[in-house]
């Protein structure tokens, strides 16, 4: 049956219409065990005092300005949470008058929600530089997480493009909320009633590609603050230039989305995998490898580990598989017990066999390989384990 005699109900979606979020600042965001969190993502303001070379809302930028009051977000979070279109709501802010006078704004938006309102939905705070350390107490009472974000990974590029700002004042609020979060904890075994303070933790963020930092560099940072301040996680965002400005990238440069990615991936690595910042990118070659994963990088270049024998082999060990994640590794763990385990058990256990069958102990398969030098072999893997989609990424795209 033909349709084309019928007239076009719909060629595009309507403004007003209902069932498109796409306008509306509602983000997605994964909780630890893979749930996809909504949340209402908001500034509070773009006013700012700063004048930060990467930032759209810097002081010296001609853009238009607007805030909030505190009663717009908190009726704006309920309503969206009635409507079931949010989980919770993440609150920035430019910094605007100074950073206790944001902070304190910041602070009174959770603390009408969650005691005048009674949401008890998620929240998540960003935390002023320059706020004092009673006010960031404050917040970690009502809020779900805090974060602070370091912004430029290495002090050089931070003082070149944000000279007001310095990496000892962005890690002070890390150690003010590390500190209460410990202090908490151990009151708490003890006093069960105790207030509960920033439950989720604190986290942070770096912009990659707006200055000239490595990916050792970037990876270093990120292992300090995780076994320093005991983050739950640091946020990867790539440079995107819509700036003039000759301490930056030039208009038009492309998003390092790949680079971006692979350091999300190391970033994986150390949390879940066991592997140091040392090991993931050496100083010999500071970047991370852009045509295959970091975990695959380094087991070709530590080809004297393989090939392992899933049979006797540490859990530690095999984790470092390329192809074998955590969960496929505990079942190798437990299977082994009670079967000789081949290529065929590891693919039903989730393995990417394509993968890891270079790196695994198997009678009469890659004899052929142990010949060929790094570099072939790297040529060689990359060659045959490649998706037919690989061959079409020439570039990045355009964001906009």
């Amino acid at each position: 049956m033909s349709l084309a005699h019928l007239p076009l109900v719909r060629e595009k979606n309507q403004g007003g219409g209902l069932g498109d979020a796409s306008a509306t600042g509602i983000c997605h965001s994964y909780t630890e065990d893979g749930r996809c969190v909504s949340l209402l993502k908001i500034l509070l303001t773009n006013h700012c005092i700063y004048d930060c070379a990467y930032c759209t809302s810097r002081k010296s930028n001609d853009t238009p300005r607007a805030a909030f009051s505190v009663e717009e977000v908190v009726d704006l979070t309920m309503q969206f949470y009635r409507r079931n279109y949010i989980e919770g709501l993440f609150l920035s802010s430019g910094i605007f008058k100074s950073g206790d006078y944001t902070m304190e704004r910041l602070v009174e938006v959770a603390k009408l929600l969650r005691t005048r309102e009674r949401f008890n939905g998620y929240i998540h705070l960003k935390t002023i530089p320059g706020a004092s350390k009673e006010l960031l107490l404050e917040a970690g009472l009502y809020a779900d997480r805090l974060s602070v974000n370091i912004e430029i990974p290495t002090k050089s590029g931070l003082a070149l493009l944000a000279p007001e700002k310095s990496h000892d004042q962005l890690k002070a609020p890390m150690e003010t909320v590390k500190e209460e979060i410990i202090t908490i904890r151990e009151s708490r075994k003890t006093h069960k009633k105790s207030p509960k303070f920033t439950p989720a933790g604190q986290t942070s963020q770096m912009i990659v590609g707006a200055s000239n930092e490595t990916d050792l560099q970037v990876i270093q940072l990120s292992s300090h603050f995780y076994k320093t301040y005991d983050l739950k996680r640091v946020y990867y965002s790539g440079y995107v230039p819509m700036l003039s400005d000759n301490r930056l990238p030039a208009i038009g440069t492309p998003v390092p989305m790949v680079r971006e990615n692979r350091l999300y991936q190391a970033d994986w690595l150390m949390r879940f995998y066991g592997f140091g910042a040392h090991e993931i990118v050496e100083p010999e070659s500071p970047f991370l490898d852009l045509d295959c994963d970091p975990k695959l990088a380094w087991a070709i270049r530590h080809r004297e580990h393989f090939p392992v024998n899933i049979q006797t082999a540490t859990y530690e060990m095999i984790v470092r598989i390329p192809g074998i994640g955590t969960k496929t590794a505990k079942k190798i763990v437990k299977a082994r017990k009670f079967n000789q385990l081949t290529l065929y058990h590891l693919k039903k256990d989730g393995a990417a066999v394509n993968r890891a069958k270079y790196f695994i102990a198997t009678t009469g398969k890659n004899e052929h390989l142990a010949h060929l030098t790094r570099d072939n072999f790297r040529q060689y893997v990359l060659a045959q384990t490649q998706t037919k989609f690989n061959d079409q990424r020439t570039g990045q795209l355009a964001l906009f």
